[in-house]
């Protein structure tokens, strides 16, 4: 069993009910436990900040599933909730969104799949739902959870309940 942690993020239609119904899916995968999910959070547009706030969260779970097999099941479960990825697609407004930000403390260079997230040491919307439920998970590269979220500019993230 290995910790794999999860950023979750919706701004269109009711994002809380989304990323809500999305954490209990992410309950129900198979060889693999939910170990705790963060607070929402309100957050600012980033990238294309011409849409709605997205509405933030983050889980972690513990899994047997390699890092391929669970981004699989992190994109069906997009799709069951109306995701539609267009391959030119960045930044924009999205019924879920699922990231793979941490596996462990590995290193995953794939064409699919890059962990720990790319942007995550500088991404305050991700790091900070990730440091309700993981403070002290490794950021290959860049340290723990708490310490690089204690560098990173958290204005306009507002915590909304849980």
């Amino acid at each position: 069993m290995v910790l794999a942690c999860v950023g979750l993020g919706a701004n269109l239609g009711d994002a809380c009910a989304t990323v809500r119904a999305a954490l209990q899916a992410l309950a129900r995968l198979p060889q693999a436990r939910l170990l705790g999910s963060s607070r929402l959070y309100r957050t600012p547009a980033w990238g294309n900040e011409a849409q709605p706030p997205f509405i933030n969260a983050a889980a972690a779970l513990e899994t047997t599933l390699a890092p391929l097999q669970l981004l699989d099941h992190l994109l069906a479960i997009e799709q069951q909730f109306g995701r539609i990825r267009l391959p030119d697609e960045r930044w924009g407004p999205r019924t879920l969104d699922l990231d793979l930000l941490l596996y462990a403390d590995s290193v995953v260079q794939l064409p699919r799949l890059q962990v720990p997230h790319p942007h995550l040491h500088e991404r305050a919307f991700a790091l900070l739902p990730l440091a309700d439920v993981a403070p002290e998970a490794w950021i290959p590269g860049h340290g723990t959870v708490r310490d690089v979220l204690a560098g990173v500019k958290t204005c306009g993230i507002d915590p909304i309940g849980g």
